[in-house]
């Protein structure tokens, strides 16, 4: 495991006070507050979005598990929480666009990985999910992604579909409703009531 530079600092400490460790992190330094918070200020497509507000990740995380949902309407609700949580190591590394991904290659993904099997264990889910559970969350991703691409990122439909494929099937109002921008607060908001919703149902 790498180490952090001579008197460097390889942790975050969190609003509710926790102190998450990137190199080695712990599930009991994980809190959904954090993560709530966290994600309603970092912006996907680096900002280039139209709306009065940025395009969070804690609102696309929604918009892929309503897509989701409406592919299996009969999923599992730790399934969902997984679904829910896919981007969420990024309220500590920030939401990196997939061609500097490409550029920095496997040491992005070694943290990325780390933080998310602490907070799939915070939240008593699998430290690795299923193949199909995986394939399920690529999928809503890329569905979430052509939408965003083309209703906020400036991409033209035939553009979007060469990049992540067909759009998904959701209802209108659903569809209206998770692409105008949310203020942070809402994001937040509304992100952590999903997540209560799925912890409270069986």
């Amino acid at each position: 495991m790498a180490k952090a530079a001579k008197d460097g600092r390889a942790w975050q400490r969190m609003l509710s006070g926790r102190r998450l460790d990137l190199l080695d992190p712990s599930p009991l330094d994980v809190e959904i507050e954090d993560i709530a918070h966290g994600l309603a200020r970092v912006a996907r497509w680096n900002g280039q979005t139209s709306g009065a507000h940025i395009f969070s990740v804690a609102q696309h995380s929604l918009l892929v598990e309503a897509i989701a949902r409406a592919k299996v309407p009969r999923l599992d609700h730790a399934i969902r929480r997984a679904i829910l949580l896919h981007d969420a190591p990024e309220y500590v590394v920030g939401d990196m666009i997939s061609p500097f991904k490409a550029v920095i290659g496997d040491a992005y993904k070694a943290v990325e990985e780390r933080l998310l099997k602490a907070i799939h264990l915070r939240f008593g889910l699998p430290a690795k999910l299923s193949a199909d559970v995986t394939a399920l969350i690529k999928a809503a991703d890329r569905g979430a992604a052509y939408l965003e691409a083309t209703r906020l990122a400036g991409f033209s439909e035939r553009e979007a579909q060469k990049f992540f494929g067909a759009p998904p099937e959701l209802p209108a109002t659903t569809e209206k409703d998770f692409l105008h921008p949310w203020t942070a607060e809402r994001a937040a908001q509304r992100f952590l009531k999903r997540f209560q919703q799925l912890i409270d149902s069986p």
